[in-house]
């Protein structure tokens, strides 16, 4: 989930005390000091239990508690292999894969691929920064003129990583941004069923593109 789609859950939970606005994002960035100047990324998914009258500022004061938690726990075990240079780079990392995909065994494999992108100094072209910046914009599809708008969150047009998480990671894709998988995989499709395709050449993932996406032997 984005920040957005966060406090709507919550302000949707009639037994949690409402204080803020779903709009209230960057006051919410003030009082937790959160890096990066966005709240997305910094609150952690679990299942949280709470006394009736709990506040949403003081529910969000535990999510990110722990999110900081976790992820300096996990930062200390880092791979040496690792292009992240900070915690707050395994945050934006860790995102992009949890948005990548749902399979917990192919985690760390996406994290390789975007790793070795990295230290190659090639862009990510990952489509959840896309959409993430498109915002409200995004109806579902993604056109070539989305690729190809300068958005900050834009892995097709920029080098690097975004400025910012675009979801709220789980430990097991804080780990992964951590534990890249090795090989020599520099691409990955969706397959249809769930999972993803790897290439480690441009000739073999358009073929697999051909395959997977374009439905052509």
């Amino acid at each position: 989930w984005t920040f957005k789609q966060m406090m709507a859950a919550i302000k949707a939970n009639d037994q949690i005390k409402q204080t803020l606005d779903v709009s209230d994002e960057m006051l919410v960035v003030k009082k937790l000091s959160l890096e990066g100047g966005y709240a997305t990324g910094w609150f952690y998914p679990d299942t949280y239990y709470f006394p009736k009258t709990f506040s949403d500022f003081s529910l969000l004061k535990r999510m990110h508690k722990i999110m900081l938690r976790e992820l300096n726990k996990a930062w200390q075990s880092k791979d040496k292999n690792s292009p992240l240079k900070k915690p707050f780079d395994a945050l934006i990392l860790a995102s992009i894969i949890e948005k990548e995909s749902g399979k917990k065994s192919e985690r760390k494999k996406i994290s390789g691929v975007f790793s070795r992108r990295l230290i190659k100094r090639m862009r990510l072209q990952s489509d959840p920064t896309v959409i993430f910046g498109l915002g409200d914009r995004y109806d579902g599809n993604i056109r070539k003129r989305d690729l190809r708008g300068d958005t900050p969150y834009n892995t097709y047009v920029h080098y690097g990583l975004p400025p910012s998480p675009i979801a709220n990671p789980g430990k097991n894709s804080i780990i992964a941004a951590l534990h890249p998988a090795p090989g020599k995989s520099l691409y990955f499709v969706a397959d249809g069923t769930g999972g993803h395709y790897f290439s480690s050449t441009l000739r073999e993932h358009n073929n697999a593109v051909r395959k997977y996406i374009l439905g052509k032997k």
